[in-house]
Parts: structure tokens; C-alpha cells; sequence
């Protein structure tokens, strides 16, 4: 890369290539409303976004309002119908009891209780009001005298109800099965003629006694009636459900999947509001006297969807004219803001053309704003990076000049260090074959020569036996040729490192020496697998070979330790030793003729190690080598 690159200049072609690409990429977006080209249209689509998420706020807000204005009116209608129902059905069952009470003054005025005047009392009732399904005068002592209509089962048993409850006025009772005592509702089964009203009231003379009740059963489908006349009313566009509870809470009537319920049980199943699907509202039947016994409840029901349907409109309204704002808000900042920074874009035009090569120079927008203070500016910076230009380019060539000669250095200074691994490896290759072929060939010159100066002079069986010596010698110095070669082709130290090495090669000394051996290997050393690691086992194997030839030992010992990783920033120390209690030998002369201990030194200095050899005459060896890894 050359200076003129670094700092950002490039060639008329390099740049035209770019914006080719560069082009090729923006074709996804129409150029006039691509954000990333023009500060115009990240304006629009900025105040595009600011409308927009205010038309969102705004919508929620008018939403919510809305949906709580009409939630509220849809509940204070609600409380209307009920209030209404309320009303009518107590106005009616008001009315039927006020019947009783009227027929009971007029027999009482008549002062007539044979069975005929009463029958004509009760059947002129029950001619004129039909929900009357039976009708009966009793006497004090609670049996019928007189009935109009079904006469139920067990009447006797009602008749002592009605004694007791129309003790002090008019009394009105709760739905049951018609022929049954009062219980609090008709269940699980269809609400009809079969279930009836309790109503009675008591028959007084002038002057306060009761001499007997005039009591009636109410059908309950006439109060059904008058709750599908009242949901009729009430129901306009938008469906309403009226239903009746009893005093216990069990629904009398409703939609068919809710009767016989209770309102009072636990659980969500008592909800009439099913979680808030429905809105509802309540009124107590029992406001008039006369049927304020009986204390039922009236809930008028309807869905809060539909209620709130108005809101859900509102919402969409307000919606759809914010966006609408938004859209023609944002248009007119493109096109406003296009129309301000006119000269912004001239500038930028006249930059990529200097970019590209085209122009070597930049126009001064004319005025006195920012637009005219950055033209200005990058004008200035421009000329300025002219020159700068072409004083690089000088640079250029100079450096150019330099960078052939440094290459050309460096592939000298390459040529000498391939020499020196070439050196390196024929000096390795040198040792290899000391340490096998060198002394197997000289302990087979030695049998040859003893070979020929015994000939003539022993026997032939002697002969034999020497040159089998000679002949054991040879394919020794084989094996250990082959093995050489095995070990040149497999880096034991590589592939396992270098404690499993020495420990491989120390089994392999065994058995081929019969010497007992130890082996402490200690910290971190035994996975060192590097080229110095590698060095320092073929150390260990030049100093066993030694043993094995020389050294006439019982016990070889080596030892491994260090590799720890350090805690500054300083290097692994390794040492390895080898020792061993033979007869050793005086480590000071040179050895004439001999290469092992020349090799280890030669070895240590490639790795940069310490060499340490101890050794005198009947006191065993010992070498040391620390190194760093």
C-alpha cells in the first residue's frame, strides 16, 4: 500500500469502479427518497416517523378516552334498563298482589262466604288475568273453601304457608314447582306453567280478625313474558340480555347455559361478565312493599364489543387523519427542505467530483451561513490535500525505489538462512550416523582386525566364534541404522512430547542394555513438544548411548522438571538430567577420534542451553541441561 492510498487518494479508475458498485447497490431505493443519499429525504422520513408515532400516541389517547366515555354510557344505560326492569316487574307482581287484596276486602264487604260468592270472586279474577293459573280462599284453619282453576297437590300444605306468612298483610312467595312447597327456583328444568308465584293475602272483617287468606299461583312464563317484552324494549341495534336471580343467587332466568347457576358459587363459572366480555349492571327487585320479600335481582347484560363499537370507530378515524396529516407533513419537509439546501447539494456534487478525479478543485458557495462556511472550508482542505498530493507522489516513487532494494535483501538474507537449516540438518544427519553406523563399524573393525591377527594362531572353532562376534556386531549396527532412520521419519517428541519420548526411549534402553532405569518427570515439562524440546531428547539419547557403550552402569536415572507456567512475563525454565553409576571418566581432555560429547555440546548451543557434565573415574556421570522454552 503506498502513502497516497493510506491517506485516502485513489485513481479516477478506482473510484468509478466504486460507484459503480456503489450505484448497483442503491437501485433497491428511488435515489430522490434514499435517506442514506439525500439529507432531504432523512429529514421527510424523519418527520414521517415523528408524525406517524404521533398519530399512534394520539389514536391510543382518543382511543382510550373515547372507549371510557362510552364504556361509561353504555353502563349508565345499562343501569337504566335494569332500573327499569326493576321497576316494571315490581309494578306488576305490586299489581296482581294489590288483585288479592282488593278481592279479599270485596268478600269480606259482601259479608257472603258461602263457597258459590267466593267461586265467583276467584273465577272472576281468574277469567279476566290468565298469568292467575289458581286461585283459592281458605278458611282460618287453612283448608280451601273455594278455587278457581288447577287445583295443585299438597294445596292443604300451601294453605298453612300462606296462613303464616298473610298473617299481617299481603304476601308475595319465590318460584317453585307447581304442587311442591316453595323452594328458590325451578333448576335445571324448563321455567313454564309447571313452576308458579306464591301470592296471598288475608281476609279481615271490620273490626282486624282474619277469618281465612285469598292466595293465588303466578305462572312463571308470565314473568317470562314480561322479561321478552322488557329485552324487546330495551334492544335497538345492539343486542341486550335481561336475566332474574334469586335470593340465593341462582339464575331464574337468562340464557339457557346460565339457569339454575349461582352468582354466589367460586370460581370463574360465576362471572357474569365472562373475564370482561360482557358489561353488566344490577337492581333489586323489592323497592314496593308488597314484594319486598322476595328480594330477587334483576342484571341486564350486554357484550362489550358491541358496546364499545363506537370507540373502536372513533380510534380508527382519529388513525387514519393523523397518518394522513403525517404523509402530506412529511411530503412538504422534502420538498421544503430540498428547496433550503439547494447549495448543500451543489457543494456535495462539486466534492464527488473531485473525488472522482474530475475536478482537481472546489466552488466557494456564495452567502454568509453555514452552507458558505463548509464550502469554504473543505475548498481550503481540498486545495491543501492537492499539494499534499503531489508531494506523496514524489514520496511515492522514492519508497518505491527502497522497497526493491529491501526485497532484494531479503531474499539474500532467505538464501542464507535456507543454508543454514541445510547445515544445520547435514549436521543433525552427521550425529545420527555417529551415534549408530560410526560405532558399529568401528566395534566391526576391531573384530576383523582380531580375526586376522588370530588366524593360523587358534583353532577353528576360536575362528568361528570371532568372526560370529563380528558377524553380531554388523547386524547390530544395522539395527540401530534402521532405527536412526525410523526415528528421523517419527518425532516421538512432536506427537506425544517429551516426557512420553523419554519415557518410550528409556523402555527401548531396557531392553536392549538389561540397566534398570528411573524416570521423574515433574510440573508442566512433560508436554513440551517444540524444537527445543525435540534438542534436548536427542541429548538424553546421545547420553544413553554413551551409558550403554562406556559406561558399564547398573542404574541410569533421568530426570525432567520445570515448564511451569511463570507468573511475569518471563520464560519457562526446563532442565533435563541424566545420570548414571558406572565407571565414568575425566570430562576435562578432548577425546581424539570421539563425536558424542562434541555433539551434545553442539546440540545445547543450537537450543541456547546450559550444559552441565559431571564425571571422574569410578564415580558415575551426570549431564544437565536447562534451556528455556
Amino acid at each position: 500500500m503506498t502513502i497516497g492510498t493510506f491517506f485516502g487518494f485513489v485513481t479516477p479508475a478506482r473510484a468509478c469502479a466504486g460507484d459503480v458498485a456503489h450505484n448497483a447497490r442503491m437501485k433497491v431505493v428511488p435515489p430522490g427518497v434514499d435517506p442514506r443519499r439525500h439529507l432531504t429525504a432523512a429529514l421527510g422520513w424523519a418527520m414521517f416517523v415523528v408524525v406517524v408515532l404521533a398519530a399512534l400516541i394520539a389514536a391510543n389517547l382518543a382511543a382510550g378516552a373515547a372507549e371510557r366515555r362510552v364504556r361509561a354510557d353504555a353502563e349508565q344505560l345499562l343501569a337504566q334498563f335494569a332500573q327499569q326492569a326493576q321497576r316494571t316487574l315490581a309494578s306488576a307482581l305490586a299489581t296482581r298482589v294489590s288483585m288479592l287484596t282488593v278481592t279479599a276486602s270485596q268478600i269480606a264487604a259482601s259479608g257472603d262466604r258461602s263457597p258459590q260468592a267466593l267461586r265467583r270472586h276467584v273465577r272472576a279474577i281468574a277469567q279476566g288475568f290468565s298469568e292467575f293459573v289458581w286461585l283459592g280462599v281458605t278458611d282460618a284453619e287453612g283448608g280451601i273453601v273455594a278455587a278457581a282453576g288447577r287445583v295443585p297437590e299438597n294445596a292443604a300444605a300451601s294453605a298453612h304457608l300462606w296462613l303464616d306468612s298473610a298473617r299481617h298483610g299481603p304476601w308475595l312467595g319465590d318460584v317453585h314447582a307447581a304442587g311442591a312447597p316453595a323452594r328458590a327456583g325451578p333448576g335445571a328444568e324448563e321455567a313454564g306453567v309447571d313452576h308458579v308465584i306464591d301470592a296471598a293475602a288475608p281476609l279481615l272483617t271490620a273490626d282486624g280478625t282474619r277469618h281465612g287468606v285469598v292466595g293465588a299461583y303466578l305462572a312463571w312464563n308470565w314473568i317470562e313474558g314480561l322479561q321478552a317484552e322488557l329485552e324487546r324494549s330495551f334492544t335497538t341495534h345492539r343486542p341486550v340480555e335481561l336475566w332474574l336471580a334469586a335470593s340465593d343467587g341462582t339464575i331464574l332466568s337468562g340464557p339457557p347455559a346460565w339457569r339454575g347457576r349461582s352468582l354466589r358459587a367460586q370460581g370463574d363459572g360465576a362471572d357474569p361478565t365472562e373475564a370482561g366480555a360482557y358489561l353488566v349492571r344490577r337492581a333489586a327487585l323489592g323497592d314496593a312493599p308488597e314484594v319486598a320479600a322476595l328480594h330477587w335481582t334483576v342484571l341486564v347484560r350486554q357484550r362489550t364489543d358491541l358496546a364499545l363499537a363506537d370507540a373502536r370507530t372513533v380510534q380508527h378515524a382519529v388513525f387514519g387523519i393523523v397518518l394522513v396529516a403525517g404523509l402530506l407533513a412529511a411530503a412538504a419537509a422534502i420538498v421544503v427542505t430540498r428547496r433550503m439546501l439547494g447549495r448543500l447539494v451543489r457543494l456535495a456534487d462539486d466534492a464527488r467530483a473531485v473525488q472522482r478525479g474530475e475536478r482537481t478543485e472546489l466552488a466557494r458557495p456564495a452567502g454568509h451561513d453555514e452552507i458558505a462556511g463548509i464550502g469554504a472550508a473543505l475548498a481550503d482542505a481540498v486545495a491543501q490535500l492537492q499539494a499534499e498530493k503531489r508531494v506523496l507522489q514524489a514520496l511515492n516513487a522514492e519508497l518505491d525505489a527502497r522497497v526493491v532494494e529491501r526485497t532484494a535483501r531479503i531474499e539474500r538474507l532467505a538464501g542464507d538462512q535456507r543454508h543454514a537449516a541445510v547445515v544445520r540438518e547435514r549436521l543433525r544427519l552427521a550425529r545420527e550416523l555417529h551415534d549408530t553406523l560410526a560405532h558399529s563399524l568401528m566395534a566391526l573393525l576391531t573384530q576383523i582386525r582380531l580375526a586376522r591377527k588370530l588366524r593360523g594362531r587358534v583353532g577353528d572353532a576360536d575362528l568361528d566364534a570371532e568372526l560370529a562376534r563380528a558377524e553380531e556386531v554388523a547386524a547390530s549396527g544395522l539395527a540401530e541404522a534402521r532405527a536412526a532412520i525410523a526415528q528421523m521419519r517419527h518425532n516421538a517428541v512432536r506427537d506425544s512430547g517429551l516426557g512420553d519420548a523419554l519415557r518410550e526411549l528409556l523402555e527401548r534402553f531396557a531392553q536392549r542394555t538389561g540397566i534398570e532405569h528411573e524416570l521423574h518427570v515433574e510440573g508442566a515439562a512433560g508436554a513440551l513438544a517444540g524444537e527445543r524440546a525435540e534438542t534436548a531428547f536427542r541429548i538424553a539419547e546421545e547420553a544413553l548411548n554413551n551409558v550403554e557403550r562406556h559406561a558399564q552402569a547398573r542404574l541410569v536415572r533421568v530426570t525432567l522438571s520445570g515448564g511451569e507456567p511463570p507468573l511475569s512475563g518471563a520464560p519457562r525454565r526446563v532442565r533435563l538430567e541424566v545420570a548414571d553409576d558406572g565407571v565414568g571418566f575425566d570430562a576435562a581432555p578432548e577425546h581424539p577420534g570421539h563425536y558424542g560429547l562434541r555433539g551434545i555440546r553442539e546440540q545445547a548451543a543450537l537450543i541456547e542451553a546450559r550444559l552441565e557434565i559431571d564425571s571422574a573415574p569410578r564415580t558415575g556421570t551426570r549431564i544437565a541441561l536447562e534451556f528455556d522454552d
